[in-house]
């Protein structure tokens, strides 16, 4: 039964407008996500917990590495699927304040022979006080993730306000922030993880997190900030010696790319972020370079280019607690996590290891 997905997929994927299959996914997963029988439909696919998975960052106990990438369910409409699916966290997102509706349409592309995906976005969200909404109403089977953005109206100077309003709305409702600089897709937005302004905004969100726990009686929520590929190298350290001096919990490596090196005249021409194979190899640089950096310091979360377990396996070897993914499943369907999890436990018995936390940053 599991192997008929893909091919379910790869034919809608090819006969429907990208963004348009992409919504129609997560229409069915959010339909199954209130339908008991379906949700326990889902969870045969996947195989038992395997112990050897289990991670624990952040103070919080993951029942696997594997995560479902920011972008995958943006407005929060498909955790309880994506946990039946058997990712061990699902990052919501990105959620701006307001509703606002992103870039013009078209503005996803898929490169198919590359496996990759082409987005322009912008933040297209329906807002935070629906997202928190359904959040709120999340009978919990992993953790929770979600990830903020800003506004595409607010002025780069004022975005703390916004970071520091979603704190506040999602503090109580989330088990950890992302905090997103990274975009490519909204104007200006990636300068912030350059210089004093990213300390000054990681600060407010965390006073921000500190004062909603100090209210609730609750420990503050793990702040993480998510980081382009484009960056150089010298500027990624940079990046990490901030986020370690002004108290984030981790880092997101990475976002999508706006490089097109190595593909043809077609991808060149399309505006916006890469994601996909094509990122691979930048995004476990990034991963190598920020684990040797802060010395295991700050967790470290892998994005970009994840599609099997060996992949996955080499990002924890480079330095990764946990892994996410999202363009894979648009090309191998849901039946991709369950497939990635007995494919992980087939490599811990070949390999010998007993939990999968020994392996992170092996090979750094």
């Amino acid at each position: 039964m599991p192997g008929i997905y893909p091919l379910l997929f790869r034919t809608l994927i090819s006969r429907r407008d990208p963004e348009a299959a992409h919504g129609m996914a997560v229409r069915w997963l959010s339909l199954s996500s209130h339908l008991p029988p379906a949700l326990e439909a889902l969870r045969r696919l996947r195989p038992r917990p395997d112990p050897r998975l289990r991670v624990n960052v952040f103070g919080l106990a993951f029942e696997n590495p594997l995560g479902a990438a920011a972008g995958l369910d943006k407005e929060g409409q498909a955790v309880p699927a994506l946990w039946a699916l058997g990712f061990g966290h699902v990052e919501v997102g990105t959620v701006t304040p307001r509703a606002q509706p992103g870039n013009p349409r078209p503005r996803v592309w898929r490169l198919v022979e590359q496996r990759a995906v082409v987005n322009a976005l912008g933040f297209p969200s329906q807002g935070a006080e629906k997202v928190a909404e359904r959040c709120r109403g999340l009978k919990r089977r992993g953790v929770l993730g979600v990830n903020l953005g800003k506004n595409r109206d607010t002025p780069l100077e004022r975005a703390g306000e916004d970071y520091a309003v979603l704190v506040e709305r999602f503090a109580e409702l989330a088990d950890y922030l992302t905090i997103n600089v990274s975009s490519p897709n909204t104007p200006g937005l990636r300068s912030l993880q350059l210089g004093d302004q990213l300390g000054r905004l990681l600060e407010r969100a965390r006073h921000q997190a500190e004062r909603v726990a100090a209210r609730t009686g609750s420990q503050p929520r793990p702040l993480l900030v998510k980081v382009s590929p484009d960056l150089t190298n010298a500027e990624l350290e940079a990046v990490a010696e901030v986020a370690r001096g002004a108290g984030a919990a981790g880092i997101v490596a990475t976002n999508t790319t706006t490089s097109r090196a190595g593909l043809g005249a077609e991808a060149v021409a399309l505006p916006g972020g890469l994601s996909g194979p094509p990122l691979a190899a930048r995004a476990t640089e990034a991963v190598r370079l920020l684990y040797r950096r802060l010395d295991g310091a700050l967790p470290i979360v892998a994005a970009g280019g994840v599609g099997s377990a060996e992949e996955l396996v080499r990002r924890v070897r480079a330095g990764a607690s946990l892994v996410q993914l999202y363009t894979s499943m648009i090309y191998e369907g849901p039946g991709l996590p369950a497939r990635l999890l007995r494919d992980l436990s087939a490599i811990a018995d070949r390999e010998g290891w007993t939990s999968i936390g020994e392996l992170v940053g092996r090979d750094a």
